[in-house]
């Protein structure tokens, strides 16, 4: 009987980190794989180390993808590290947000 109890005991703590650790891991990685898949040449993008740059080049075969982040500057950078699309507009709202303004505050 006690033996039962330890058991289900374990299963359930299985399940919960499952479910609070592993599960959106994967549901976020499945996101960001459509988020890359979407990319196309000419797209502004900004890294995980916030380097703002241009598609100019994606190698969907080695996962990589070449960024211009300044007239004559082109790196290679993994498309795993691309964050998202440059949105100067979402940026300069989450800054506000982050500062404790809202948009009306703001305007003012």
């Amino acid at each position: 009987m006690e033996f039962i109890f330890s058991a289900t005991i374990i299963l359930i703590f299985i399940v919960g980190y499952w479910s609070l650790a592993v599960f959106p891991k994967q549901r976020d990685f499945k996101k960001h794989q459509q988020y890359v898949q979407t990319l196309q040449v000419g797209d502004e993008v900004v890294s995980y180390g916030g380097i703002i740059g241009t598609v100019v080049e994606l190698n969907d075969d080695i996962g990589t993808a070449v960024l211009r982040i300044a007239e004559g500057v082109e790196v290679k950078i993994l498309t795993a590290a691309l964050h998202q699309k440059f949105d100067p507009e979402m940026l300069a709202h989450n800054i506000r947000m982050a500062r404790g303004l809202d948009d009306t505050t703001a305007k003012q």
